[in-house]
């Protein structure tokens, strides 16, 4: 006879252990999964834009009172982005930059909305003679200014210059 000290082991109490613990990893398993399906969205999200259209972006028709502009030269020619500014702060433009753009040989003068206004960028084109085709949105949240203006080999045919 095989006695163990007097002891019976219960052939359940492993297996209930057993299944607990298993219970406990799947459970787990589970949410790690869940959690790891919902970083990746996000990632995905974050990657392929703002996850808005630019349909869901509303665009104010109304004419700021103090319209920010930066004014980039972008035909070449020296002292042009100045005349423009000047032309602009007589205006009552708020002109918060002024310099070179990326590019000197830019055909047409181009007049970009910065802040989802697209009325100050018309607004902004009417004055300087530049055409409303000639009006872009690019939004950025990272400039601080409403309008950037580039001006193009054209400039001489615009107000600031008659």
């Amino acid at each position: 006879m095989n006695k163990t000290n007097g002891k019976k082991k219960s052939p359940n109490r492993n297996g209930l252990k057993s299944s607990t613990f298993n219970l406990f990893l799947n459970i787990s398993l589970f949410l790690l999964s869940a959690v790891i399906i919902y970083m990746g969205y996000s990632i995905y999200i974050k990657l392929s834009g703002s996850g808005k259209s630019m349909e869901d972006i509303t665009v104010s028709k109304t004419v700021s009172e103090i319209i920010q502009v930066e004014v980039l030269n972008g035909c070449g020619v020296a002292g042009v982005a100045d005349r423009f500014t000047d032309f602009l702060r007589s205006k009552n433009v708020d002109v918060v930059k002024s310099g070179n753009y990326i590019s000197a040989d830019v055909g047409e003068s181009l007049v970009i909305d910065r802040s989802g206004n697209l009325a100050n960028a018309y607004q902004t084109a009417k004055l300087l003679g530049i055409k409303s085709e000639n009006v872009i949105q690019q939004l950025n949240k990272d400039y601080f200014l409403d309008v950037s203006i580039v001006v193009g080999r054209d400039y001489f045919k615009l107000t600031p210059l008659q």
